[in-house]
């Protein structure tokens, strides 16, 4: 094979492996909204107010919501999709509220396992985790945007 098809060979390799790599973050699954059996579908502007402390209750029942830690990128996902924030802003927004006694954020958990045992657990809690890893009979009552997904 001539040097000069060979080169271009590797440069149309390597022009795919690039764009398969920016397409791959876009093949996961939506972040869903679940919450304890019993709590109603929610709307994305629900969700933000029950996030931000200004929803506390739904139909009479306390909502509890918990959070991923920081740097967990389902969190970044989940701020993105239904806050419209991205963690600077959020925290800054909680920063305030506190200050102003106006609430705490919402309770942070280790993992998303920790957030769906909580959820089945504690009546009003809700949380938020990949749909592909939602368990059947969960009670998934928002969905984010659906990411596009990757060329075949």
């Amino acid at each position: 094979m001539p040097q000069r098809t060979r080169l271009h060979l590797m440069i149309a390799l390597l022009a795919a492996l690039g764009l398969l790599g920016l397409l791959a973050p876009l093949a996961r699954a939506a972040v869903v909204v679940v919450a304890h059996p019993g709590l109603r579908k929610l709307d994305v502007t629900t969700v933000e107010r029950i996030y931000t402390g200004r929803v506390v209750e739904l139909d009479g029942q306390a909502v509890a919501p918990v959070n991923l830690p920081p740097q967990n990128p389902l969190r970044q996902r989940f701020l993105k999709d239904f806050m419209q924030r991205d963690e600077p802003s959020y925290l800054a927004y909680w920063t305030v509220r506190r200050y102003v006694g106006k609430g705490v954020p919402p309770k942070e958990l280790g993992s998303v396992s920790e957030v769906l045992m909580h959820v089945l657990h504690n009546p009003g809690a809700i949380g938020y985790m990949d749909e592909t890893d939602v368990p059947p009979g969960v009670n998934i009552v928002a969905r984010g945007a659906k990411p596009v997904p990757a060329a075949p």
